[in-house]
Protein backbone atom coordinates (compact mmCIF):
# COMPACT_ATOMS: atom_id res chain seq x y z
CA UNK A 1 0.00 0.00 0.00
CA UNK A 2 1.62 3.06 -1.10
CA UNK A 3 1.44 5.58 1.91
CA UNK A 4 1.85 9.80 1.73
CA UNK A 5 1.91 9.92 5.41
CA UNK A 6 5.83 11.15 6.59
CA UNK A 7 7.20 10.78 10.51
CA UNK A 8 9.26 14.46 9.62
CA UNK A 9 7.44 17.57 10.32
CA UNK A 10 4.97 18.45 7.47
CA UNK A 11 1.99 21.13 6.45
CA UNK A 12 1.21 23.15 9.17
CA UNK A 13 3.63 21.86 11.93
CA UNK A 14 6.56 22.59 9.50
CA UNK A 15 8.52 26.54 9.61
CA UNK A 16 8.06 27.29 6.26
CA UNK A 17 3.84 27.15 6.81
CA UNK A 18 4.75 29.86 9.79
CA UNK A 19 6.90 31.83 7.32
CA UNK A 20 4.72 32.09 5.08
CA UNK A 21 2.46 34.65 7.26
CA UNK A 22 5.46 36.92 8.29
CA UNK A 23 3.63 39.37 6.95
CA UNK A 24 0.68 39.11 9.55
CA UNK A 25 3.34 38.50 12.48
CA UNK A 26 6.83 37.54 13.47
CA UNK A 27 6.98 33.80 13.80
CA UNK A 28 7.69 32.49 17.01
CA UNK A 29 8.66 28.35 17.83
CA UNK A 30 7.55 27.33 20.68
CA UNK A 31 10.27 24.70 21.51
CA UNK A 32 8.15 22.63 24.15
CA UNK A 33 5.04 21.88 22.10
CA UNK A 34 6.72 21.81 18.73
CA UNK A 35 4.21 24.41 16.85
CA UNK A 36 3.94 28.11 15.99
CA UNK A 37 2.07 31.26 16.88
CA UNK A 38 2.53 34.80 14.93
CA UNK A 39 3.66 37.57 17.89
CA UNK A 40 2.34 41.30 16.84
CA UNK A 41 1.73 44.42 17.46
CA UNK A 42 -1.35 45.73 19.66
CA UNK A 43 -3.60 47.91 17.76
CA UNK A 44 -2.43 51.04 20.21
CA UNK A 45 0.67 51.28 22.54
CA UNK A 46 4.06 49.88 21.79
CA UNK A 47 2.83 45.72 23.26
CA UNK A 48 3.10 42.94 21.49
CA UNK A 49 0.57 39.80 21.77
CA UNK A 50 0.07 36.80 19.90
CA UNK A 51 -1.84 34.34 18.14
CA UNK A 52 -2.22 30.78 16.57
CA UNK A 53 -1.18 30.65 12.75
CA UNK A 54 -4.59 30.23 10.19
CA UNK A 55 -6.54 28.28 10.27
CA UNK A 56 -5.72 26.26 13.17
CA UNK A 57 -3.29 26.04 15.42
CA UNK A 58 -1.18 22.69 15.30
CA UNK A 59 1.51 21.51 17.83
CA UNK A 60 3.35 18.00 18.44
CA UNK A 61 3.73 17.73 22.28
CA UNK A 62 0.20 19.13 23.68
CA UNK A 63 1.04 18.66 27.31
CA UNK A 64 4.12 20.73 27.21
CA UNK A 65 2.50 23.92 25.74
CA UNK A 66 1.97 25.01 29.29
CA UNK A 67 5.74 25.43 29.21
CA UNK A 68 5.89 27.42 26.24
CA UNK A 69 3.09 29.65 27.36
CA UNK A 70 5.21 30.37 30.61
CA UNK A 71 7.75 31.19 28.36
CA UNK A 72 6.64 33.56 26.26
CA UNK A 73 4.23 35.70 28.97
CA UNK A 74 6.64 38.46 29.82
CA UNK A 75 6.76 39.03 25.78
CA UNK A 76 3.16 39.05 24.97
CA UNK A 77 -0.41 40.57 26.31
CA UNK A 78 -2.12 37.73 25.44
CA UNK A 79 -2.15 34.80 23.00
CA UNK A 80 -5.27 33.90 21.34
CA UNK A 81 -5.59 30.76 18.72
CA UNK A 82 -8.07 27.96 17.67
CA UNK A 83 -7.53 24.23 18.05
CA UNK A 84 -6.44 21.62 15.79
CA UNK A 85 -9.73 19.74 15.38
CA UNK A 86 -7.62 16.48 15.55
CA UNK A 87 -4.88 17.71 18.17
CA UNK A 88 -3.73 15.33 21.17
CA UNK A 89 -5.79 17.45 23.78
CA UNK A 90 -8.67 17.27 26.21
CA UNK A 91 -11.11 19.88 27.24
CA UNK A 92 -9.76 19.67 30.72
CA UNK A 93 -6.22 20.47 29.59
CA UNK A 94 -7.06 23.24 27.60
CA UNK A 95 -9.08 25.09 30.54
CA UNK A 96 -6.30 24.28 32.13
CA UNK A 97 -3.70 26.29 30.18
CA UNK A 98 -5.80 29.19 28.79
CA UNK A 99 -8.35 31.80 30.59
CA UNK A 100 -11.04 31.11 27.78
CA UNK A 101 -12.28 27.95 25.96
CA UNK A 102 -14.93 28.02 23.89
CA UNK A 103 -16.52 25.79 21.44
CA UNK A 104 -15.46 27.23 18.03
CA UNK A 105 -16.51 25.56 15.24
CA UNK A 106 -17.61 21.97 14.02
CA UNK A 107 -15.01 20.93 10.97
CA UNK A 108 -16.43 19.10 8.26
CA UNK A 109 -14.07 14.84 8.52
CA UNK A 110 -14.07 11.73 6.24
CA UNK A 111 -13.62 8.87 8.28
CA UNK A 112 -11.10 7.10 4.72
CA UNK A 113 -11.01 3.74 7.04
CA UNK A 114 -14.64 3.28 5.87
CA UNK A 115 -16.03 2.93 1.81
CA UNK A 116 -16.78 6.36 0.29
CA UNK A 117 -20.13 4.39 -0.76
CA UNK A 118 -21.14 4.33 2.96
CA UNK A 119 -21.33 8.14 4.36
CA UNK A 120 -20.63 10.32 1.12
CA UNK A 121 -24.40 11.17 -0.69
CA UNK A 122 -24.94 10.11 -3.29
CA UNK A 123 -26.22 13.21 -5.19
CA UNK A 124 -22.96 14.33 -4.80
CA UNK A 125 -20.85 11.34 -6.41
CA UNK A 126 -23.79 12.18 -9.35
CA UNK A 127 -22.69 15.61 -9.69
CA UNK A 128 -19.11 14.36 -9.45
CA UNK A 129 -18.97 11.73 -12.32
CA UNK A 130 -20.89 14.32 -14.38
CA UNK A 131 -18.61 16.68 -13.81
CA UNK A 132 -15.76 14.42 -14.54
CA UNK A 133 -17.49 13.30 -18.07
CA UNK A 134 -16.40 17.17 -18.92
CA UNK A 135 -13.01 17.64 -16.49
CA UNK A 136 -9.87 15.92 -15.94
CA UNK A 137 -8.45 16.08 -12.65
CA UNK A 138 -4.78 15.30 -11.32
CA UNK A 139 -2.25 15.48 -8.82
CA UNK A 140 0.19 18.19 -9.29
CA UNK A 141 3.92 16.43 -8.80
CA UNK A 142 5.29 20.16 -7.66
CA UNK A 143 2.41 22.54 -6.17
CA UNK A 144 4.76 25.49 -6.61
CA UNK A 145 5.13 25.22 -10.58
CA UNK A 146 1.37 26.20 -10.20
CA UNK A 147 1.88 29.75 -8.30
CA UNK A 148 1.01 31.29 -11.39
CA UNK A 149 -2.15 29.36 -12.01
CA UNK A 150 -2.94 29.44 -8.25
CA UNK A 151 -3.07 32.93 -7.57
CA UNK A 152 -5.05 33.46 -10.82
CA UNK A 153 -7.97 31.09 -9.74
CA UNK A 154 -7.86 32.71 -5.43
CA UNK A 155 -7.99 35.60 -6.92
CA UNK A 156 -11.47 34.36 -8.39
CA UNK A 157 -12.40 33.64 -4.71
CA UNK A 158 -11.24 36.71 -3.46
CA UNK A 159 -13.53 38.22 -6.06
CA UNK A 160 -16.42 36.57 -5.23
CA UNK A 161 -16.80 36.76 -1.58
CA UNK A 162 -14.72 39.54 -1.32
CA UNK A 163 -12.03 38.74 1.00
CA UNK A 164 -10.38 40.48 2.78
CA UNK A 165 -7.62 40.23 6.11
CA UNK A 166 -5.27 37.16 6.92
CA UNK A 167 -7.13 34.97 4.28
CA UNK A 168 -6.16 37.62 1.76
CA UNK A 169 -2.34 36.16 1.36
CA UNK A 170 0.29 37.95 -1.21
CA UNK A 171 1.54 36.38 -4.00
CA UNK A 172 4.86 35.52 -1.78
CA UNK A 173 3.30 33.99 0.59
CA UNK A 174 1.57 31.71 -1.62
CA UNK A 175 4.87 30.81 -2.81
CA UNK A 176 6.14 29.53 0.29
CA UNK A 177 2.78 27.88 1.13
CA UNK A 178 2.86 25.51 -1.98
CA UNK A 179 6.34 24.61 -1.14
CA UNK A 180 5.90 23.39 2.30
CA UNK A 181 6.93 19.74 2.66
CA UNK A 182 3.41 17.64 3.23
CA UNK A 183 1.53 19.96 0.25
CA UNK A 184 -0.63 17.74 -2.05
CA UNK A 185 -2.60 19.77 -4.81
CA UNK A 186 -5.24 18.95 -7.17
CA UNK A 187 -5.48 20.12 -10.54
CA UNK A 188 -8.96 20.10 -12.57
CA UNK A 189 -8.83 21.20 -16.17
CA UNK A 190 -11.11 21.37 -19.13
CA UNK A 191 -8.87 20.69 -22.35
CA UNK A 192 -5.84 21.22 -20.05
CA UNK A 193 -7.69 25.05 -19.55
CA UNK A 194 -7.12 25.20 -15.35
CA UNK A 195 -10.45 25.69 -14.13
CA UNK A 196 -9.71 24.64 -9.79
CA UNK A 197 -6.97 24.08 -8.20
CA UNK A 198 -7.35 22.24 -4.19
CA UNK A 199 -4.39 22.40 -2.01
CA UNK A 200 -3.83 19.87 1.06
CA UNK A 201 -1.28 19.50 3.82
CA UNK A 202 -0.70 16.02 4.91
CA UNK A 203 0.53 15.37 8.85
CA UNK A 204 0.33 12.20 9.93
CA UNK A 205 -2.96 10.56 9.47
CA UNK A 206 -4.57 13.60 8.80
CA UNK A 207 -5.05 15.56 5.37
CA UNK A 208 -6.25 18.94 5.53
CA UNK A 209 -7.96 21.03 2.77
CA UNK A 210 -5.95 24.14 3.25
CA UNK A 211 -7.32 26.22 0.20
CA UNK A 212 -8.79 26.42 -3.37
CA UNK A 213 -9.24 28.50 -6.00
CA UNK A 214 -11.91 28.05 -8.31
CA UNK A 215 -12.67 29.84 -12.03
CA UNK A 216 -15.88 30.96 -12.73
CA UNK A 217 -16.19 28.50 -15.60
CA UNK A 218 -15.40 25.92 -12.98
CA UNK A 219 -18.44 26.94 -10.72
CA UNK A 220 -20.71 26.69 -13.93
CA UNK A 221 -20.00 23.04 -14.57
CA UNK A 222 -19.35 22.08 -10.77
CA UNK A 223 -15.73 21.12 -10.48
CA UNK A 224 -15.63 20.81 -7.18
CA UNK A 225 -17.76 17.46 -6.69
CA UNK A 226 -15.32 16.34 -9.16
CA UNK A 227 -12.25 17.70 -7.22
CA UNK A 228 -13.72 15.94 -3.87
CA UNK A 229 -14.25 12.80 -5.31
CA UNK A 230 -11.40 12.24 -6.76
CA UNK A 231 -9.43 13.70 -3.64
CA UNK A 232 -11.01 11.16 -1.33
CA UNK A 233 -10.43 8.20 -3.20
CA UNK A 234 -6.78 9.14 -3.69
CA UNK A 235 -6.47 9.78 -0.15
CA UNK A 236 -8.36 6.61 0.72
CA UNK A 237 -5.77 3.55 1.52
CA UNK A 238 -2.82 6.01 2.20
CA UNK A 239 -3.80 8.30 5.83
CA UNK A 240 -6.86 7.72 7.94
CA UNK A 241 -8.65 10.80 7.99
CA UNK A 242 -9.61 13.33 5.24
CA UNK A 243 -10.43 16.85 7.14
CA UNK A 244 -12.45 19.69 4.84
CA UNK A 245 -12.49 21.89 7.38
CA UNK A 246 -15.20 24.37 9.06
CA UNK A 247 -17.72 26.77 6.99
CA UNK A 248 -17.13 30.61 7.40
CA UNK A 249 -19.76 32.33 9.18
CA UNK A 250 -22.19 29.29 8.77
CA UNK A 251 -23.29 26.39 11.00
CA UNK A 252 -22.60 22.57 10.37
CA UNK A 253 -26.39 21.90 10.49
CA UNK A 254 -27.25 23.92 7.54
CA UNK A 255 -28.36 21.39 4.30
CA UNK A 256 -27.48 24.02 1.42
CA UNK A 257 -24.26 25.69 0.52
CA UNK A 258 -20.71 25.17 1.55
CA UNK A 259 -21.93 23.33 4.50
CA UNK A 260 -24.57 20.73 2.65
CA UNK A 261 -21.61 20.72 0.57
CA UNK A 262 -19.07 19.67 2.80
CA UNK A 263 -21.85 17.56 4.91
CA UNK A 264 -22.35 15.41 1.60
CA UNK A 265 -18.51 14.56 1.93
CA UNK A 266 -18.45 13.56 5.28
CA UNK A 267 -19.00 10.55 8.13
CA UNK A 268 -18.89 13.33 10.87
CA UNK A 269 -17.61 16.41 12.37
CA UNK A 270 -15.26 17.53 14.67
CA UNK A 271 -14.95 20.40 17.35
CA UNK A 272 -12.33 23.37 16.95
CA UNK A 273 -12.26 25.17 20.22
CA UNK A 274 -11.12 29.21 20.36
CA UNK A 275 -8.88 29.51 23.62
CA UNK A 276 -7.19 32.82 24.57
CA UNK A 277 -4.89 33.01 27.75
CA UNK A 278 -3.96 36.95 29.42
CA UNK A 279 -0.38 36.95 30.24
CA UNK A 280 -0.29 40.41 31.08
CA UNK A 281 -3.43 41.45 32.70
CA UNK A 282 -2.34 45.17 33.72
CA UNK A 283 -1.19 45.40 30.23
CA UNK A 284 -4.04 44.09 28.82
CA UNK A 285 -6.74 45.96 31.15
CA UNK A 286 -4.45 49.69 29.92
CA UNK A 287 -5.53 48.15 26.15
CA UNK A 288 -9.12 47.51 26.95
CA UNK A 289 -9.22 50.53 28.30
CA UNK A 290 -7.66 52.60 25.63
CA UNK A 291 -9.73 50.96 23.12
CA UNK A 292 -12.96 51.63 25.33
CA UNK A 293 -13.83 47.37 24.68
CA UNK A 294 -15.05 46.89 28.25
CA UNK A 295 -18.68 45.82 26.72
CA UNK A 296 -17.31 42.56 24.37
CA UNK A 297 -17.08 39.00 24.77
CA UNK A 298 -14.01 38.93 21.98
CA UNK A 299 -11.10 37.86 22.76
CA UNK A 300 -8.57 39.63 23.04
CA UNK A 301 -11.03 42.64 23.85
CA UNK A 302 -9.02 45.28 22.25
CA UNK A 303 -8.99 43.96 18.98
CA UNK A 304 -12.93 43.59 18.32
CA UNK A 305 -13.88 43.87 14.91
CA UNK A 306 -10.45 43.91 13.33
CA UNK A 307 -12.01 40.44 10.93
CA UNK A 308 -15.17 42.42 10.36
Amino acid sequence: MTSVKSHATTGYLHPLYAESLAEFGEPVELTHAGGWILRRRTPILDLRDAMGCYPVFCCSRWQSLGDDLAQIRNTVVAVSLVTDPFGDYTLDLLKSLFDVVVPYKQHFVADLSVPLEQYTSARHRKYARRALERVSVEVCDRPVAHLDDWVRLYDCLVDRHHITGIRRFSRESFAKQLSVPGAVMFRAAEADEPLSLDLWYVQGDVAYAHLVGTSPRGYEIQVSYALKLFILQYFTGKIRWASLAGVPGATTGADTGLAGFKRGWSSGTRMAFFCGKICNQSDYRELVRATQSEETDFFPAYRKGEFS
